[in-house]
């Protein structure tokens, strides 16, 4: 029999048998409205316009207004099509990102005449020195409060300094940078959020952003910008957050790793809710697992299980599921509703530890974490300032 497809957004006719599915180019044509019309046999619209308006035959969005049906969006889902087409804020931060490194380079070469730190120490991701990247907003606990044996006026080498050991010496005060603190008190506490912007060098940038515009993109299509972008800052603000309590308080950290963690966690999300629309799953399984293994591995240890452990918490409340059954859709929003408080309680109680007088106290071995013990570093004791 003989059968016409309509567009209502203007594509032209085409012309088949209905013994034969029809084959859409476009995979985000799916979400156009569409009709079939039978020649002949008119009533096939009155039937169809019944059924869509049946209750059961749609399945509302996860955290969205649009009805698909849920053949459908499980077809979707199988071929990799979300909410949208574009990850608009995957591309503004990458865009955001480099212009910020360019930036650093820039700053270095104007302290030490070359963009990239070459003395006193090499900088082994080909990028700016400490000093630059503390003065341009990383990480740094002894700017962001008080530090014990780490005080404002403790000496450390100026942005221009090459010589080892150091002979042009600033404060960290100076150092740190953005007018200092008035009060005597280091109160910097944007450091949670500046350092996802900044990178220590080429290779990592170049590592990070290749993660970001694959991962993450494809998480933005899938959850949409705005539950992305949530996702994204919680996760990378919380993996300062934890790295600020329990990594070296004299090591500057950098880096949008615990962001993209956040994005990485999302997947897991999926694979698990999502367990039987996955092709070969267990497979997945296994190399998400080896690939997580080795992410976490390289790297400041803290701040990327920070950023995977509020990526998990957020990404459940904020990523549509396909929920098949009543069952499945409560077990979905009772994750979500435990998922919220326990985000909101970990930022909390992290925040408070990090401003004690000794947040290693709370874990005393979380240290080892994001340090190797040696000699040079007093066994992972210290501060960690070079």
């Amino acid at each position: 029999m003989a059968y016409s497809v309509r567009y209502d957004d203007g594509h032209p006719t085409s012309q088949g048998t209905l013994d034969v599915a029809y084959r859409d180019d476009d995979l985000y044509s799916t979400f156009r409205t569409s009709s079939v019309v039978s020649k002949g046999d008119e009533t096939s619209l009155i039937e169809n316009s019944a059924r869509k308006g049946q209750a059961a035959y749609y399945q509302d969005l996860a955290f969205g207004t649009a009805k698909y049906p849920l053949e459908q969006r499980i077809e979707n889902k199988k071929r990799g099509i979300g909410r949208q087409k574009y990850p608009f804020v995957v591309w503004a931060l990458t865009i955001a990102m480099v212009g910020v490194f360019i930036n650093e380079l820039v700053v270095n070469a104007r302290a030490q005449g070359t963009p990239l730190s070459f003395k006193p120490a090499v900088n082994p991701m080909l990028g700016p020195s400490e000093s630059a990247l503390i003065n341009l907003g990383a990480r740094f606990p002894p700017c962001m409060k008080s530090v014990t044996n780490i005080s404002s006026s403790t000496l450390m080498p100026c942005l221009n300094d090459t010589a080892n050991p150091p002979t042009s010496l600033c404060t960290i005060e100076e150092v740190c940078g953005f007018g200092g603190w008035g009060d005597g008190t280091p109160n910097q506490w944007f450091r949670f959020i500046t350092p996802i912007f900044l990178h220590a060098g080429i290779i990592h940038i170049l590592l990070n952003m290749l993660a970001q515009v694959t991962v993450s993109a494809q998480i933005e299509r899938e959850m949409g910008s705005g539950g992305f972008f949530i996702t994204y800052f919680a996760a990378g603000i919380f993996g300062n957050v934890l790295g600020g309590n329990f990594s070296l308080v004299g090591a500057p950290s950098v880096g949008a790793s615990g962001a993209i963690f956040g994005t990485v966690a999302v997947t897991w999300v999926d694979l698990f809710a999502h367990w039987r629309y996955h092709y070969q799953p267990r497979k997945r399984l296994a190399w998400m697992s080896v690939e997580l293994v080795l992410g976490i591995a390289l790297g400041y240890i803290p701040s990327h299980l920070g950023g995977l452990c509020m990526g998990l918490l957020v990404g459940t409340t904020f990523y549509p599921v396909i929920s098949p059954t009543p069952r499945h859709r409560a077990i979905m929003w009772a994750f979500r509703l435990a998922a919220i408080p326990l985000a909101v309680v970990l930022f909390v109680v992290l925040i408070r530890n990090f401003y004690t007088s000794d947040p290693y106290a709370a874990c005393s071995g979380c240290r080892y974490l994001s340090c190797i013990p040696l000699s040079s570093n007093d066994y992972c004791q210290g501060t960690g300032m070079s």
